[in-house]
């Protein structure tokens, strides 16, 4: 694809998401989108990722995160859509 083609989302999502493998689903539901950044718990409760590649799969990404793990209940999932910028070449769990 193109790099035109390609997207990044910044995505902030809360309700009960720690504690309920929400990185360790999230992080093998992007490498199955094959998209590339990180996630992370943030200390209000929350989780926040970047979301970086061809822009159907990270719109998959963002509408996968208003599901979450299994045990996971989201309230909210605020995302904020930037310019690519191709600096991941994977996605990781980050602290």
């Amino acid at each position: 694809m193109m790099e035109e083609d390609r997207v990044r989302a910044h995505v902030v999502i809360t309700g009960k998401v720690q504690g309920v493998f929400f990185r360790a689903e999230t992080q093998r539901v992007a490498e199955e989108n094959d998209v590339c950044g990180w996630v992370r718990n943030r200390t209000d409760g929350s989780v926040e990722a970047i979301f970086e590649g061809d822009e159907p799969d990270v719109k998959a990404m963002v509408e996968w995160c208003w599901e979450g793990s299994p045990h996971s209940t989201v309230k909210d999932v605020k995302v904020e859509w930037k310019g690519y910028t191709g600096e991941f070449n994977r996605f990781e769990i980050t602290y």
